[in-house]
């Protein structure tokens, strides 16, 4: 199917899933919510995997091995489940087979390699799109709605974090630094691209960390600035304290506070001076992720190979924000 001149809104998009797990079983159940969404095909380094994996969701094709989901002529788009240290190994492969790709988060391991991805889609004319699900979110839209049309004014501050007190043991993958292990790439991602939906790329990034004695990061503080405006965001993450999971965005007319669950919010609260807080909520399943793959299906019916809710350059400036914090924790 030549996805540039598809104009049917009801097409069917075929989808091939990379990898088996939890993300994979998340994203496929979601799926299943969208109408004119088919998973056709999975793959996984064993054709053990893919096969349970297949049948447990009713996937006609299950390969053993990354070749045979980017040579399957029925896949339109592959969604790639893999650790973040194979994403550009997977995502690349793909794109040179000819196909779209969703690519977990973190899109890669840093800049550099997100670079490269980007431009072999943008080479070869490929949809190619970071599955930040936040962006996606219908509440997160709304919230970033109102602080760009000014519902509290000129931003001057964001906070955000997300820790987990989990009992990650030397042997963990995410005390491996050799699959891009630490808190950063987990975790932080999220308050830094919440900054940056927000505010943009900042100029000037402070940060501060807890390091594991394999080289990884165990703990991070993380303080952006835009020179410009003279804003600036407190972020953190952490993979050994529970923290509260909440964001708050202030501006010089008002804030807005967003409870645990930031970059999954079931709702939040505008504060303005002189006037009752404004609650708004969701509806929708919030932890569901159907409207990025929504997302994707519309871009693809509609021939666009960026996404305007989760742009590369938006991707490729979070990406550099977080290699300069690792810089500066060494």
């Amino acid at each position: 199917m030549g996805w540039t001149d598809v104009d049917d809104v009801n097409d069917v998009v075929r989808w091939g899933v990379l990898a088996t797990g939890g993300i994979a079983e998340r994203f496929v159940t979601d799926l299943a919510e969208l109408e004119g969404a088919e998973v056709v095909a999975v793959a996984s380094r064993t054709e053990a995997s893919a096969r349970a994996f297949a049948d447990r969701f009713g996937i006609g094709r299950a390969y053993g091995g990354w070749d045979g989901l980017f040579a399957d002529p029925e896949v339109d788009v592959v969604y790639v489940a893999t650790p973040h240290h194979a994403h550009r190994e997977a995502a690349g492969r793909a794109l040179e087979a000819g196909k779209a790709v969703l690519c977990e988060k973190a899109f890669t391991l840093n800049a550099r390699e997100a670079e490269e991805l980007v431009a072999l889609a943008r080479g070869r004319g490929l949809f190619l799109m970071e599955a930040m699900w936040m962006y996606c979110n219908p509440l997160v839209r709304r919230l970033a709605g109102l602080v760009r049309d000014g519902a509290i004014g000129e931003v001057r501050t964001v906070q955000a974090d997300f820790g987990l007190a989990g009992s990650f043991g030397p042997g963990h993958r995410l005390r491996d630094p050799a699959v891009g292990g630490g808190a950063l790439l987990d975790l932080g991602v999220y308050p830094v691209a919440f900054a940056q939906l927000l505010l943009g790329e900042p100029d000037v990034v402070q940060a501060h960390a807890r390091i594991s004695p394999e080289g990884v990061d165990l703990n991070t503080g993380m303080l952006l600035g835009w020179s410009d405006s003279g804003a600036s965001a407190l972020l953190s993450c952490s993979l050994e304290a529970d923290t509260p999971l909440t964001a708050a965005v202030t501006g010089t007319g008002g804030r807005i506070e967003v409870p645990r669950g930031f970059f999954f919010p079931e709702r939040f609260t505008l504060y303005r001076e002189g006037a009752e807080p404004e609650e708004f909520t969701n509806t929708d399943d919030p932890h569901s992720l159907r409207h990025e793959a929504a997302e994707v299906m519309r871009c693809l019916r509609a021939g666009e190979t960026e996404s305007p809710l989760v742009p590369l350059d938006g991707t490729l400036a979070v990406m550099r924000t977080l290699d300069a914090v690792r810089d500066r924790v060494g």
